[in-house]
């Protein structure tokens, strides 16, 4: 099964483009499965029922979320293993710019609103310096070179990420993006698997620089979803 987490602020499209890129998907015969990680309330998201698909929620609501994706990890992936999918999408709240959902095994998306500044870049840090697609939504509401020198500074931080501009009210680059998505390695489990970076400091196992998985290394206040 391969694994696509897709991370960044709210209101950057996630949701949106994650959609039109599913259809394309789907129509190649693989099956998704989707999590969406939100903080208080995800009932915007029930769009993804619309695709038929398995689909499941997990509210961090006192936590950090990506916390508490890190402590949830092994669990999404054994659920979408049961529900015999050969593709998980994570899409995750990002609302920390020191923090990175991503893992080592996953292929990993920053979501970024090209509206946000053109000073933005310099303040993304550690989601953009792990992430192997920039995808980059609203481009069409700045000027060309705006988003010239919004791009070169995203590949000061990360020079080896592809970047990919997408609309998510039209779907333009969605078919792009699946041909990523798809392109991702397969994996039998997340044994081994690693944070691509730590988190700071709060009350977990993985506040004070744990970037194992596995449950037995969750110590501290965790909060596990239910399937």
């Amino acid at each position: 099964m391969k694994i696509t987490i897709i991370g960044g602020a709210a209101s950057t499209g996630k949701t949106a483009i994650t959609l039109y890129a599913l259809r394309h998907i789907i129509t190649k015969g693989i099956k998704p499965a989707v999590v969406k990680i939100d903080c208080l309330d995800a009932s915007q998201d029930k769009v993804y029922a619309s695709l038929n698909i398995p689909f499941a929620v997990g509210l961090s609501k006192d936590l950090c979320p990506d916390h508490y994706l890190a402590t949830n990890y092994i669990g999404m992936f054994n659920w979408a293993k049961s529900k015999e999918a050969d593709l998980l999408i994570i899409e995750t709240a990002g609302l920390c710019n020191r923090c990175a959902p991503f893992i080592d095994l996953a292929f990993s998306i920053c979501s970024i609103d090209y509206t946000t500044s053109i000073n933005a870049p310099a303040k993304f840090g550690p989601i953009v310096k792990t992430a192997d697609l920039l995808l980059l939504s609203k481009g069409d509401l700045i000027s060309q070179s705006e988003r010239e020198v919004f791009n070169y500074r995203l590949k000061e931080l990360n020079p080896n990420a592809v970047v990919q501009e997408v609309n998510g009210l039209s779907g333009r680059g969605s078919k792009k993006l699946a041909d990523y998505i798809l392109k991702g390695k397969n994996i039998d489990s997340l044994d081994g698997a690693t944070l691509k970076y730590t988190m700071p400091s709060a009350t977990c196992s993985y506040c004070v620089g744990e970037r194992r998985i596995a449950e037995c290394y969750h110590h501290g206040i965790v909060n596990t979803m239910t399937f």
